[in-house]
């Protein structure tokens, strides 16, 4: 079966097909497909995004599609920075807004956090079943390590050791994050599904 993945990342489309092709599906980007877009996320939810992206793509090729959408909450920054993550407060780079995450907590004791994936496979049908993985922790002091990207620097999961992700290699990331969680959920399910 023909599955597209709703990205034009390149590294997280070889991700999904080393994770799917072993059940049996044929997995493509949407460029291979030829679907040319750039959703707006204009959800105000993991999930709603996540549906919103596969949908866009579902539309125009009209076969299963998956999609994810992911960030960090902060607790004690109200939940920020969110679904707005990857553009939190329109700074330009990732330091800027790891940056920003760290000053708002300067006087705040609660420095508790967590990742948060939700991936939405459209089955042929159109339908949406939504995947959830949640990846509890805390934020860092400063900024440690050079594995990984985005917030990674400054997110000290409950499973690390007390170290941030950065710092730990990259296949602790790969089995223990909230990308990770929420594919396994995905897998089971595509598993049953299989099975019947």
């Amino acid at each position: 079966m023909e599955l597209i993945i709703a990205t034009n990342n390149a590294g997280k489309v070889r991700e999904y097909k080393e994770i799917l092709t072993p059940l049996g599906y044929q997995v493509f980007s949407q460029s291979e497909k030829g679907v040319h877009l750039e959703v707006e996320e204009t959800g105000k939810t993991f999930q709603e995004n996540a549906l919103l992206k596969a949908r866009a793509v579902y539309d125009i090729a009209h076969c299963p599609v998956l999609a994810d959408d992911s960030g960090l909450e902060v607790a004690a920054l109200g939940g920020e920075p969110g679904i707005y993550s990857a553009r939190y407060k329109g700074l330009a780079t990732e330091h800027s807004r790891r940056m920003a995450i760290l000053d708002g907590l300067r006087d705040k004791p609660d420095r508790s956090a967590r990742f948060i994936c939700c991936i939405c496979y459209l089955d042929a049908d159109g339908q949406p079943h939504l995947f959830t993985g949640v990846w509890p922790g805390h934020i860092a002091l400063q900024e440690e390590g050079s594995n990984g990207f985005g917030y990674d620097p400054i997110f000290i999961a409950e499973d690390a050791d007390g170290r941030t992700t950065a710092s730990l290699p990259l296949a602790f990331k790969e089995t223990h994050s909230h990308r990770a969680r929420a594919v396994g959920m995905l897998m089971a399910w595509m598993g049953r599904e299989k099975g019947r």
